[in-house]
């Protein structure tokens, strides 16, 4: 039994541990996202996306954030943080399988519990993880599969102009509106997912576990704004309503 109960932890502590890594890529890609709206109220978003040679001197944060984005340091990150996506997809599904497995059935929790009891998304992280993948898989081939995959394997064609792609993913509304959903459901995934990277580790008691809900909420909170405010700011400006 103590072997057993240990390595379910490991199991839980192998998913926390690539969730975190995950929440840190997902910071520094918003932050850099989010520089195209600062390019907005600076007036250098559809002045560097219109003019070649305003762009090739990288004269717009988010032209720079995208060079930075392509640095070798990146470029090395990049397999790095496919493998993390993968354990913690993998892990996702065990840890689920396992779950079902134990309580005899779909029903997830067999008695009530702090996480059973905390919210819709805590009961439902396995249904929010499979929403997040197939949504990912539809950004990746608007955005990756035009700059980094051409760039790093010559495979496709190569958009140079991330300004461009912005407009032309966000321009159309119904495009804006699966994005918003998949913002929506990372919302919910992370916010339960922090709290609950740390009760991993032990920071399990009342106290943190109220301290940890309201970090996890703001730190997902400002996640998804940062990812909300560059697709809204990105079809404003594609439909001419923004200068």
């Amino acid at each position: 039994m103590p072997n057993a109960f240990h390595y379910s932890i490991g199991r839980k502590f192998i998913q926390a541990v690539s969730g975190a890594f995950l929440i840190i890529f997902l910071l520094l890609h918003g932050t850099i996202n989010f520089f195209s709206v600062i390019d907005s109220f600076t007036g250098k978003f559809g002045v560097v996306a219109a003019d070649e040679k305003l762009f090739s001197a990288g004269d717009g944060l988010f032209k720079l954030g995208c060079d930075f984005m392509s640095t070798p340091f990146i470029d090395i990150m990049v397999p790095i943080l496919a493998l993390g996506l993968l354990v913690h997809i993998i892990y996702g599904c065990y840890l689920t399988w396992k779950n079902i497995k134990a309580r005899g059935g779909v029903k997830r929790y067999e008695e009530k519990s702090v996480a059973a009891a905390d919210s819709w998304a805590a009961k439902n992280m396995f249904v929010l993880g499979i929403v997040i993948l197939g949504i990912l898989f539809f950004h990746l081939s608007h955005f990756w599969a035009k700059m980094q995959l051409p760039e790093m394997f010559g495979i496709g064609d190569f958009e140079n102009n991330p300004y461009y792609l912005l407009c032309a993913t966000f321009g159309k509304w119904w495009m804006l509106v699966i994005y918003l959903i998949w913002f929506a459901a990372i919302w919910l995934h992370l916010c339960h997912g922090f709290w609950s990277m740390f009760q991993t580790v032990g920071w399990n008691n009342q106290i943190w576990f109220k301290r940890l809900k309201v970090i996890g909420a703001i730190v997902a909170s400002l996640i998804v704004f940062l990812f909300v405010a560059t697709a809204i700011n990105a079809f404003l400006q594609a439909n001419g309503f923004l200068g």
